[in-house]
């Protein structure tokens, strides 16, 4: 009997120090993860910083959050804003639900808002521009439509119609933007402000970018859009520029150019106009019906230029003008001859060590440096600037007489400022009388040279 009641004793002593130990041990544990969770910042998951979200980072972020709210507003000309993982379009608040949202009682709630145009300096542009808001915290609305590529939305609400600006203001823009944030990734194009008649002058050029339907955004009054992602806003490098050193890809307006050629193909136009196997093709950009910096003698400088021994084809761009014919005819020409205005950024399409002449009205020559002088030393193009003189420009009539700065001080005059008024007299109200003479010695006849030497090496 004794022998049995002292197993029992010592069975349960054992018991008993092996609970302890377990206790202890729970406790132990307890404060180790109570420390590792009061350790952590309470804002780990939720990401809003000032930085634009980089993709190869996309993964990274992801696994510390699957909704994360990032904006870019440190640039002068745009800002940009995503949500790195999935979200929800509410048409009728233009706001983008972070779907990670799923407690319709969260209080800590995010906040963002957007105007996407690339001209943030300019607030009469941006007033006319849709806002749309990015939102972390209450739970969004059902899903409709589920897309599996992410989203990148912008506005056309600016200067459209324009071709400097639909290139200028898009498409350059969102070629730096795809390049930059999108290399070799899929996503749906999403566009505010969009007219049926730029979806068809741009729709071959926008199906290079995507190959998924366009979704106007103001027409989907009540269709919800679900993406995996989605980027507010385009990247811009400045008027006509793509800088190496700002994309991932070091891209350049050359490369730009050779996007063009893939999209609109290289010499379709040359079967309807066969080329002169001896004479190198001039292109004579014409204003025609604009209002403004219209060359007055342009028929005669036309005749002086086949009399140099130039093939010359007129050129009147207008909004329904085929890109494809453009390109077509531009790209397999030798020369190109314009005044400053929105047709000379079809030099985009010349090959590089084509030769350009731009003709710069009084008073515009610091703006067509910028939009043109700037383009063509990037594409490697032949440049020259034909700056004409007092004599040359139809202001002479109203402002030669007077004692004003308007045709002896244009910069004076402009440092003040770019007003409304001071940019009609000098492009709206200006035309040209070129010198002719001055004109051929001085310029067209070392064109031809530099076209035929061209014309000899390159076809």
């Amino acid at each position: 009997m004794k022998i049995t009641v002292m197993k029992k004793r010592a069975s349960n002593s054992t018991t008993m120090l092996m609970g302890l130990i377990l206790f202890v041990l729970m406790i132990i544990v307890l404060r180790q993860n109570q420390y590792f969770f009061n350790s952590r910042s309470r804002d780990s998951f939720i990401i809003s910083t000032p930085h634009a979200i980089s993709r190869h980072n996309y993964n990274h972020e992801v696994e510390k959050s699957k909704s994360i709210i990032n904006c870019n507003r440190s640039h002068y000309s745009y800002d940009i804003c995503s949500i790195n993982g999935p979200t929800i379009f509410d048409p009728f608040k233009s706001t983008f639900y972070d779907m990670g949202s799923t407690n319709k009682n969260e209080t800590n709630i995010i906040v963002e808002k957007i105007k996407p145009y690339p001209r943030k300096w300019e607030n009469f542009t941006m007033g006319q521009i849709n806002e749309f808001t990015l939102t972390k915290g209450p739970i969004g609305p059902n899903c409709l439509i589920h897309h599996k590529a992410q989203a990148l939305v912008f506005s056309l609400g600016g200067y459209t119609g324009n071709f400097f600006h639909d290139i200028n203001d898009g498409f350059i823009p969102l070629f730096i933007t795809i390049n930059s944030l999108f290399p070799n990734q899929d996503l749906v194009l999403v566009i505010s402000k969009l007219e049926d008649w730029w979806v068809h002058k741009y729709k071959d050029l926008l199906q290079s970018f995507s190959k998924h339907p366009i979704i106007d955004i103001d027409k989907e009054i009540n269709i919800t859009h679900c993406f995996p992602s989605v980027t507010i806003g385009l990247m811009s490098h400045g008027f006509m520029n793509i800088d190496p050193k700002l994309t991932p890809t070091s891209k350049t307006l050359i490369d730009f150019h050779k996007f063009l050629a893939t999209t609109y193909g290289q010499g379709q136009l040359q079967l309807q106009l066969p080329q002169s196997q001896h004479r190198p093709r001039l292109v004579l950009a014409s204003r025609g019906g604009s209002i403004g910096r219209l060359v007055l003698n342009q028929d005669e400088v036309r005749l002086v230029a086949e009399q140099i021994g130039f093939e010359v084809i007129l050129f009147e761009p207008s909004k329904t003008t085929s890109l494809h014919e453009s390109f077509g005819l531009i790209h397999s020409s030798h020369a190109m001859i314009g005044v400053h205005g929105a047709a000379l950024t079809h030099a985009l399409f010349l090959r590089p060590s084509s030769i350009f002449i731009q003709i710069v009205p009084i008073g515009a020559e610091g703006v067509s440096d910028i939009c043109f002088g700037k383009l063509a030393r990037e594409m490697k193009l032949v440049y020259e600037e034909y700056k004409i003189k007092v004599e040359e420009s139809s202001l002479m009539e109203k402002f030669g007489k007077g004692d004003n700065l308007v045709l002896k001080n244009p910069k004076a005059l402009q440092e003040k400022g770019w007003s409304q008024e001071i940019m009609d007299i000098y492009l709206r109200e200006q035309n040209i009388n070129l010198d002719l003479n001055r004109f051929k010695k001085m310029y067209l006849e070392k064109a031809y040279q530099n076209a035929k030497l061209f014309m000899s090496i390159n076809g």
